[in-house]
C-alpha cells in the first residue's frame, strides 16, 4: 500500500503541475486509494516547464514538423495533417526524453475523417491538451459524405425520390443504419408513422405470441402474430426490423420471414423479455421500402446498394450534405488498470465528434436489450484512464452513448459539453462491482454543466447519465431532456447486496420531457441498491410521461437505501413526484412535490419492520389525485415511514387523503403517529401557473421549518461560473 501511495502521489503532483498552466483537468482526489491525501490539491511551487505546441490542419502534411500553424510559403514545412500523427510525435519525443513539459495540440478548422478510431495508450500519458485552435471549430468525423455526383432522381408513385447506388453497400463492404442530411438525423422509413409532437406515439401492438423457454417476465421467443395488415410481404422484408417496446427496454428484432397466411413474424434473434402476459408490447417496423412516403425519410436496399431519400422542400442533390456513418467509435483512451498501466493527463477541449454507427454487438458483446441500454458502448471510451478531461466539446449524431467511462477510471472530468442526437445516452460510467478487483474500481469523476438532449434515438431505453458501479462522483448542473427513458440513473445492484455506488452527489440538474409515452418504469432520477453517502439535492424535474406505468420524478427502486433526497422540485409527472419501491433508512426532506397524475408520494413495497424513509419538511401539492398512494394504503404503514412537519394542499378542493386509505382523514393519520405537526394549507407559491414555485413571505410552510431553495442556478453554468468542487465532500454539515 505504501508503494501504491507513493505512485499515486507522484501522478497527482504531475497533475498539479499541469493545472498550474491553467489546463485544469480533474479537481478531484483518489481518496479511496490514498485516504490521507488532502481534500484540495496542494499549490505547485516548482516553476512551470516550457510547453510544446503542435498544430494539425486539413492543409497539413504528416511529413512536416507540425510546429507551424499554417503551411510555410515554400510548402516545405507546416502543421500535421492528422491528429494521430501529432499523438505519435509527442509519444516519440517522450520516449526520447525530449518532452520536458506539457504539450498542446491545436487543431485547425476543418473535417478530419477517420478510417479507424484514435487510440491513446499508456505511452501517451503526459500532460497533453488536444484543443480547437482559438476561434475555430474542427470536426472529427466517423462518417462519409455521399458523393453528390452519385444522386439521380426517380419517380416513386407521386413523389420524386433521390437515388444513389453506393458501391461499398452493393459489394457487401458497408451497411449503414443511420443517415444525416444537412446536420440533421433523418428517419428510416417506418410503419406506423410517428405521431404528432409532442406525443410521438403511434405503434402497432402484438396480437399474440407463444411461450418461450424463460417463462414469466423474461421469456425468450423469436416469433409472434401481428394483427392482419400490420406487417405484409414487403420488398426485401429481411432488411426490415421490428422494434419492440418492452416495459423499460426496447428490443430490435430483424425479420427473418413472414407467413402471410398466419400473420406470423419470425425474427433472426430471440427476445429477452416476454411478448405476452401483462399486455402485449407495442412495436414499430423500420426500414420498410413501402413506407417511404414522407419527406425526410430514407431507405437502403442492401442487395443492390441503392439508397433512396425523399427530400425536404428546398433540398437539392447538389447542395445537400448527406453523411452516412462508418465507424462505431471515434476515440479510445485504453489503459490496462489490472497491470497498473494507466493513461493519464490527457485533455480534449472544443472539439466536435460526429457521425458514428451502431450495431447489435461490439467486440463480441451484445449492445442491445438491457436496462438503460447499459451494454451499449461509448463513441468515446475510456478504460484505465486517470485525470483526463473532455470540456466544451460537442458529441452528436451517434449510434451509441457519447462517453463511456469504464474500468479503473479515476478523476475524469466531463464538463461543459453539448451531447445531442444520440443513438443511446450521454455519459455512462462504471467499473468493477463490489468484490471485483480494486484496480478496476471507478470513481471520483465529475460530470457537470453539460447539455444532454435528444437521446435514445436508436436505443430508446438509454439514460442521459448512467452511473453503474462508480463511487464518489459529482453529477451536477446538467441540463437533460428529450429522452425516452430515465434522466440520471445511479447504482447497479438490485436489493441489499454490497454496492460500489456510494457517496455520489446528484445536484442541481434540470431534467425534463422524458418518456414521451414510449416506455415504462422510469424516473427523472433513478437509483438502485444501498448507497450510503449518496445525496440527491437541488434538482428540478418535470414532465415525465410513461407508457403503461411508472413515470416518476425521483424513483428509489429496489434496495435503494441510506440516501438523502432534499431541496428538489418535482412537478407534472405521469405517476408520482416521489416513489420508493423498497429500501431502508432514506431521508426525504425539504422538497416540493407537485401535480403527479396518480398521487404525489408512493411507497410500493415494504420488507420486514425497518424504517423505509423519513419524510419531513416537504410541500406536497395536488390538483385532485391523493397525496399518498401505494404501500401507504396499509394499516401497518406507520411502522415503515416517519412523516412530520409537512404541508399538504389540494388545489382542486378535494380531500388530501385518498378514498379507501385506512387513515382517510388528517385526524386518523395523526392518531397513527404521523404528521402530528404537519398541516393542510395553501403554500402560497408566487406564480404556480408559470411554474414558479418560489414561496411568498407569508407561506405557512415557513412556520413548519421548510427552507426555501433557489433554483435559478440549476442547469449548466457559464464557464467562468463553474466552481471546482471535490466529489465526495459535502457542503452541508452532517450529510
Amino acid at each position: 500500500m505504501a508503494h501504491q501511495a507513493r505512485l499515486t502521489r507522484r501522478r497527482f503532483m504531475h497533475f498539479v503541475a499541469f493545472t498550474g498552466l491553467g489546463l485544469t483537468m480533474a479537481g478531484c482526489r483518489p481518496d479511496w486509494v490514498v485516504p490521507a491525501m488532502p481534500a484540495q490539491p496542494p499549490t505547485a511551487t516548482a516553476p512551470s516547464p516550457r510547453e510544446e505546441i503542435f498544430y494539425v490542419s486539413p492543409q497539413g502534411n504528416d511529413a512536416w514538423s507540425g510546429l507551424l500553424p499554417a503551411p510555410a510559403d515554400d510548402h516545405t514545412d507546416g502543421p500535421f495533417a492528422t491528429i494521430a500523427r501529432a499523438r505519435d510525435a509527442i509519444r516519440a519525443r517522450k520516449l526520447a526524453a525530449q518532452l520536458t513539459g506539457p504539450a498542446v495540440v491545436l487543431i485547425r478548422e476543418g473535417r478530419y475523417t477517420l478510417k479507424e478510431a484514435l487510440v491513446f495508450g499508456p505511452l501517451d500519458s503526459a500532460p497533453v491538451m488536444y484543443a480547437a485552435y482559438p476561434g475555430e471549430h474542427p470536426v472529427i468525423d466517423g462518417g462519409q459524405r455521399i458523393d453528390p455526383a452519385l444522386w439521380h432522381v426517380e419517380q416513386l408513385g407521386d413523389r420524386r425520390v433521390w437515388v444513389a447506388v453506393i458501391p461499398e453497400v452493393a459489394n457487401k463492404q458497408w451497411y449503414f443504419k443511420q443517415l444525416f442530411v444537412n446536420d440533421q438525423r433523418r428517419p428510416r422509413a417506418r410503419l406506423p408513422k410517428v405521431g404528432p409532437e409532442p406525443e410521438r406515439r403511434n405503434f402497432y401492438r402484438i396480437a399474440s405470441a407463444p411461450s418461450g423457454h424463460g417463462g414469466g417476465l423474461f421469456d425468450d421467443v423469436n416469433s409472434f402474430q401481428c394483427k392482419p395488415g400490420d406487417i405484409q410481404a414487403w420488398t426485401a422484408i429481411d432488411d426490415a426490423e421490428v422494434v419492440l417496446l418492452h416495459y423499460w427496454i426496447e428490443e430490435r428484432m430483424p425479420i427473418a420471414s413472414f407467413d402471410a397466411a398466419t400473420n406470423t413474424v419470425t425474427s433472426s434473434r430471440f427476445t429477452i423479455m416476454s411478448m405476452h402476459g401483462d399486455g402485449e408490447p407495442d412495436y414499430y417496423v423500420e426500414n420498410v421500402f413501402e413506407a417511404l412516403t414522407e419527406p425526410g425519410e430514407w431507405y437502403l436496399e442492401r442487395s443492390s446498394g441503392k439508397l433512396y431519400y425523399l427530400p425536404l422542400p428546398g433540398e437539392t442533390p447538389e447542395s445537400a450534405e448527406v453523411f452516412a456513418p462508418h465507424l462505431e467509435q471515434l476515440l479510445k483512451i485504453d489503459g490496462d488498470p489490472a497491470k497498473g498501466q494507466y493513461v493519464e493527463f490527457l485533455r480534449f477541449e472544443g472539439l466536435t465528434f460526429e457521425h458514428t454507427e451502431w450495431s447489435r454487438t461490439i467486440d463480441g458483446k451484445a449492445a442491445f436489450s438491457a436496462q438503460a441500454s447499459s451494454s451499449a458502448p461509448g463513441v468515446i471510451a475510456l478504460r484505465g484512464a486517470q485525470y483526463c478531461a473532455f470540456e466544451d466539446c460537442v458529441i452528436r449524431h451517434t449510434g451509441f452513448y457519447a462517453l463511456d467511462i469504464g474500468d479503473g477510471c479515476l478523476g475524469i472530468r466531463v464538463v461543459g459539453n453539448e451531447l445531442y442526437d444520440l443513438g443511446a445516452g450521454g455519459v455512462k460510467m462504471g467499473g468493477a462491482p463490489a468484490g471485483g478487483a480494486v484496480a478496476l474500481y471507478t470513481g471520483n469523476n465529475r460530470v457537470t454543466d453539460n447539455h444532454i438532449y435528444a437521446g435514445g434515438r436508436v436505443f430508446h431505453s438509454a439514460a442521459g447519465v448512467l452511473s453503474m458501479h462508480a463511487m464518489s462522483n459529482l453529477i451536477a448542473h446538467n441540463h437533460i431532456h428529450d429522452f425516452f427513458y430515465t434522466g440520471i440513473s445511479c447504482g447497479w445492484v438490485w436489493g441489499y447486496a454490497t454496492n460500489i455506488s456510494q457517496n455520489n452527489r446528484i445536484e442541481e440538474n434540470h431534467i425534463h420531457d422524458l418518456g414521451h409515452g414510449w416506455l415504462s418504469d422510469m424516473g427523472g432520477i433513478y437509483t438502485l441498491g444501498v448507497q450510503p453517502g449518496t445525496v440527491l439535492r437541488g434538482n428540478v424535474i418535470h414532465d415525465v410521461e410513461r407508457a403503461r406505468y411508472g413515470g416518476w420524478g425521483i424513483y428509489l427502486d429496489e434496495g435503494s437505501s441510506q440516501m438523502v433526497v432534499e431541496n428538489n422540485l418535482c412537478y407534472r409527472l405521469s405517476s408520482q413526484a416521489f416513489h420508493q419501491h423498497y429500501g431502508r433508512g432514506n431521508t426525504v426532506r425539504n422538497n416540493i412535490f407537485a401535480f403527479g397524475k396518480d398521487s404525489q408520494v408512493a411507497l410500493s413495497k415494504v420488507e420486514d419492520d425497518d424504517l423505509s424513509f423519513t419524510f419531513e419538511r416537504n410541500i406536497a401539492i395536488t390538483d385532485g389525485p391523493p397525496i399518498f398512494a401505494g404501500g401507504y394504503a396499509n394499516t401497518a404503514i406507520d411502522r415503515h415511514i416517519k412523516s412530520d412537519n409537512n404541508l399538504f394542499w389540494n388545489v382542486s378542493g378535494k380531500p388530501v387523503w385518498p378514498a379507501g386509505f385506512p387513515f382517510n382523514t388528517m385526524a386518523l393519520w395523526q392518531k397513527a403517529g404521523q404528521d402530528r405537526h404537519s398541516s393542510i394549507g395553501d403554500p402560497r407559491f408566487k406564480n404556480i401557473e408559470a411554474d414558479d414555485f418560489s414561496l411568498s413571505d407569508d407561506s405557512p410552510a415557513l412556520s413548519l421549518g421548510f427552507q426555501p431553495f433557489d433554483v435559478s442556478d440549476v442547469g449548466p453554468r457559464p464557464r467562468d461560473k463553474r466552481r471546482d468542487q471535490t466529489p465526495g465532500v459535502s457542503e452541508t454539515p452532517g450529510v
